[in-house]
């Protein structure tokens, strides 16, 4: 089992719940598409610096921009709006639940473009962690319903699964910072007219919440956290341990907000950290090497 690349995921999906909290916060003052377009900007920067104080080898002008633009603008701006719709129509903890479904679109792009066989035990591994992250998620059978802001967020998972593979396949020479700095240059590019159209026609998504200490405080969490440095580990992780399993790790992200939210005063749920037990068992079955025939074993001999 990569013991790097399930840190890597695991911190990534940790600071990525940071950002739900965060934004229902931020979604009682802020329009959608102003608030997006923001946090992409205030990550983009923190990037730009990180590459700038850490990779001084690196010349920004050389680095594939265009492509890195189109990949990100697709599979991580139009996911994330989407992703940020599914929460404005429903909540902190349905928006997380979205993300639960992303091993599923993960696996089957490893399975259509990278040739990948499912053994048994990998497809009771997905099981576990689908049921887990449903239960970290606080879903009762036959009581849950699928809506269309939840709909959206499934669609948004898949877009993510996409952009996060496309990411790492598309430049394997560059590191994981100045991959997803020219990935979130799209995200934040695919924003601009979208926002500026809202902003003509003065939509309610378009409108500008106060900038006040604590709403900087929660910008700060939801783009430079939640988004800047989640992202650089996530590309790390899926660099490390493939899209299939990275995916994985998102299924914890209720399971993350709660801990959060319990922080912030909210009760405990056993539920959910059982939930997130079997997650986490799924999560190692899958990452565990598989056994090799002895016709395989003979014919390596």
């Amino acid at each position: 089992m990569n013991i790097r690349g399930n840190i890597f995921g695991a911190t990534a999906i940790f600071l990525f719940a940071l950002g739900f909290p965060a934004a229902d916060q931020l979604l009682q003052t802020w329009g959608i598409m102003t608030l997006i377009s923001l946090r992409n900007f205030l990550a983009l920067i923190v990037m730009i610096f990180l590459i700038y104080m850490l990779e001084r080898s690196v010349v920004l002008r050389k680095l594939p921009w265009a492509k890195g633009f189109l990949i990100g603008g697709i599979g991580f701006g139009f996911g994330s709006l989407l992703l940020l719709i599914a929460q404005a129509m429903t909540d902190a903890t349905t928006a997380a639940l979205a993300a639960t479904a992303m091993p599923i679109f993960a696996v089957a792009l490893e399975v259509a473009f990278d040739g990948r066989r499912l053994s048994g035990r990998f497809l009771l591994a997905v099981g576990l962690v689908l049921f887990g992250g449903g239960l970290a998620a606080g879903i009762i059978p036959g009581k849950s319903s699928i809506g269309i802001g939840f709909a959206l967020g499934l669609l948004a998972s898949g877009i993510f699964a996409w952009g996060s593979r496309e990411t790492v396949k598309s430049f394997p020479t560059l590191s994981p910072l100045s991959r997803t700095a020219i990935t979130t240059s799209g995200m934040f590019g695919f924003m601009v007219v979208p926002c500026c159209a809202a902003m003509f026609f003065e939509h309610s998504w378009s409108a500008v919440g106060s900038l006040d200490i604590s709403n900087i405080g929660l910008l700060l969490i939801y783009a430079c956290l939640a988004l800047g440095l989640s992202q650089v580990f996530w590309i790390k992780a899926v660099g490390e341990v493939g899209i299939g399993v990275a995916s994985f790790h998102l299924n914890a992200t209720p399971f993350y907000v709660m801990i959060i939210i319990f922080i912030l005063g909210s009760e405990w749920n056993w539920m959910q950290a059982l939930g997130a037990a079997i997650l986490t068992v799924g999560t190692v079955m899958a990452q565990l090497p598989e056994k090799r025939s002895g016709h395989e074993r003979a014919h390596q001999l």
